[in-house]
């Protein structure tokens, strides 16, 4: 069983809204089908951390989860900035379960163990302004409650965010210090797009820091191990 991750889909099959107007994003759903297809198999992982729907209510999302549905392999899905959609887990699930959904689980206050790894994961921050606290603060919670969760299993420890902590001269210096809390050694982002890839940073104070937003890896899952 192999383990992948690809962010930032932001897929758009029920939505008049496409990443098409932007540079590099011509035909990208086929593209990410394509490699999906050629890639994993239905006994693989792939976490996807945030940005997979523009839809702005899960009525509006029921196509884009399809098209995961179709794809192989379990899927875990954390929330990006862009995922209006999202409402709560109980929610989602009971939806998933109308529709015969049944490949994707989220990634949210909890964690999951494949094999010898244990995925945990919140949507993140990387502002430290003070009018921002509230949110800083609450992501943060959610990171401790998925790595509590994940100290009850067992395995390598590794952690996805939507927002990277550290980017350009921006640090989260709260996710930072609970990383390090855990000794966590990797973390899979995405929500950089285009240029933005110059200014994301590949490691910070021992940390290893990977950018996985799709139109940055090709539209290709990214093979973890």
């Amino acid at each position: 069983m192999s383990l992948f991750t690809i962010s930032d889909l932001h897929l758009s099959l029920s939505k008049d809204k496409s990443m098409t107007v932007f540079r590099g994003w011509e035909n990208y759903t086929e593209r990410i089908k394509s490699n999906w297809l050629r890639l994993v198999k239905e006994d693989d992982t792939v976490v996807l951390p945030g940005d997979f729907s523009w839809g702005l209510k899960l009525s509006e999302t029921l196509e884009d989860f399809k098209f995961l549905e179709f794809l192989p392999g379990k899927k875990i899905l954390l929330k990006g900035n862009h995922d209006l959609w999202w409402n709560t887990v109980k929610k989602v699930k009971e939806f998933f379960a109308e529709n015969n959904i049944n490949s994707i689980e989220l990634l949210f206050n909890n964690a999951f163990q494949i094999e010898n790894r244990v995925l945990c994961g919140t949507r993140g921050w990387f502002y430290e302004e003070s009018e921002d606290d509230k949110i800083r603060k609450r992501e943060v919670g959610r990171l401790l409650l998925s790595l509590k969760a994940a100290e009850e299993l067992n395995g390598e420890k590794i952690v996805f965010l939507h927002y990277p902590p550290v980017y350009g001269d921006y640090v989260c210096n709260d996710i930072i210090a609970v990383l390090k809390q855990f000794n966590i050694k990797t973390v899979y982002h995405g929500h950089i797009h285009g240029s933005g890839f110059n200014n994301s940073v590949t490691e910070y104070e021992g940390i290893k820091f990977k950018l996985i937003s799709a139109d940055c890896i090709d539209f290709t899952p990214f093979l973890i191990v």
